[in-house]
């Protein structure tokens, strides 16, 4: 199997597992994305479709979930952490706390701004409140990139097997 048709079965496994853990119930911020935006950046050869993957997904499940004015942070946020996992020299332990707490700063600026009052109080307040959802997120981002990596390995090992 050439490299091509493999990425492709990775990018379509990778939809449809952010679609399901999305849509499925679960801790608030215990999803996938953050780990498939790192994944995609990462390994992709395509650095567009590295980028547009985990926006697409989350564009699919906020159109069941629900649009929100937040979505241009949180997706600029993603975008973000597909660049870290392009410059990465590896997905690395330091690499998917980076990304976590990109994550939790940017989304949490968007929030302080769009609902909080603007001065100090207000930007501690926000970012103190987020703390379990900043917890949640990196044991989700942990654990989901820790499978991606362990799977493609597997999968890419199994199937460049097959093909001699």
């Amino acid at each position: 199997m050439e490299l091509k048709k493999f990425e492709m079965r990775v990018v379509f496994g990778l939809v449809v597992i952010a679609l399901l853990t999305r849509l499925l119930p679960h801790p608030p911020n215990f999803a996938p994305i953050t780990s498939i935006a790192l994944f995609t950046g990462g390994h992709f050869l395509n650095k567009r479709l590295a980028i547009f993957i985990p926006l697409l997904c989350m564009f699919l499940t906020d159109l069941y979930i629900g649009l929100h004015s937040l979505m241009p942070i949180i997706y600029l946020s993603f975008v973000m952490i597909s660049i870290l996992g392009m410059k990465a020299k590896s997905i690395s332990l330091g690499v998917v706390l980076s990304a976590s707490t990109l994550f939790f700063i940017v989304s949490n600026l968007g929030v302080w701004y769009f609902y909080y009052p603007h001065n100090w109080a207000g930007l501690s307040s926000c970012f103190i409140l987020a703390i379990p959802f900043f917890v949640n997120s990196l044991m989700g981002d942990l654990f989901y990139t820790s499978l991606l990596q362990f799977s493609f390995n597997k999968l890419k090992q199994f199937s460049f097997t097959i093909a001699k």
